[in-house]
């Protein structure tokens, strides 16, 4: 882990609200079970096109959001045909606030 990576990540309002939003995506995404493939359910993630409505961002400002979010390991990704479903890394998560328990 590099606490530099994830801090830069959590250092933008919007990133930290999908991160807020992805943890409990039945809540924030209700309508998103409309279009999920029958094998994917809400732990499978949540679709790059309803987190760009929520967030009310550009396609390519969300992605470049979800790819620093991604490359710090706060967030999983996982396709199915053209879609890409982002989750939250809760294991990571946790990881990450241990480090603040025992390191910072």
């Amino acid at each position: 882990m590099k606490p530099i990576d994830v801090f830069k990540a959590l250092s933008n309002e919007t990133r930290l609200k999908i991160l807020e939003w992805l943890k409990e995506p039945e809540k924030h995404f209700p309508k998103q079970g409309a279009h999920l493939p029958k094998e994917v359910s809400y732990k499978g993630g949540v679709c790059v096109g309803d987190i760009q409505e929520k967030a009310k961002i550009s396609q390519s400002t969300v992605s470049s959001y979800l790819n620093m979010m991604q490359r710090a390991g706060l967030l999983e990704s996982i396709r199915h045909g053209q879609w890409t479903y982002y989750r939250r890394n809760e294991e990571f998560i946790q990881h990450l606030a241990e480090y603040f328990k025992t390191d910072i």
